[in-house]
């Protein structure tokens, strides 16, 4: 099974950086290309432990609907979201955050499986693992530029 680790440095704080992280107005922001859209359940704000979101988006040139839920939330530490339906076998994915010499760590572990058996691990080995990198090393530089900046006033505003 494909695991995508990545780790991004903030000169912010901790809890600006974890309300970042969950806010739907901010993925919005940094999925414009692939016109995502929160068709149901928490569709703008802060998302948290219990709730669900079901997006919209265009990937591969495919509309397709992903829905997930925060299954687990340690504010400002860690939370994580599931998928419950989707186009993934499954995916899990973790956000971590911790102080370390003045800065947040920010920390991304997303596991992840394709349908389709041995063709779906061909296309999780070869294209799907980097596509997703890439779409969340976008993601978190987003994150990191609004943290660093007074715009993360803009997607938060005092829902923390």
């Amino acid at each position: 099974m494909p695991k995508i680790l990545l780790e991004t440095n903030i000169n912010s704080n901790i809890e600006i950086c974890f309300d970042l992280a969950r806010s739907i107005d901010l993925h919005k922001i940094s999925t414009a290309k692939t016109r995502e859209e929160a068709i149901d359940g928490k569709v703008s704000g802060l998302i948290s432990l219990g709730e669900f979101v079901t997006w919209r988006a265009t990937h591969f040139s495919i509309s397709q609907k992903l829905t997930s839920k925060i299954t687990e939330y340690d504010r400002p530490n860690h939370f994580q979201d599931t998928q419950v339906k989707g186009a993934f076998k499954y995916f899990l994915h973790d956000h971590n955050f911790k102080l370390f010499d003045g800065k947040v760590i920010m920390e991304d572990s997303f596991d992840f499986k394709s349908p389709f058996g041995f063709m779906g691990s061909l296309f999780d080995k070869f294209i799907l693992t980097n596509y997703l990198k890439r779409f969340l090393q976008e993601r978190n530089n987003l994150i990191k530029h609004y943290a660093e900046t007074d715009k993360w006033r803009e997607v938060i505003k005092g829902n923390a």
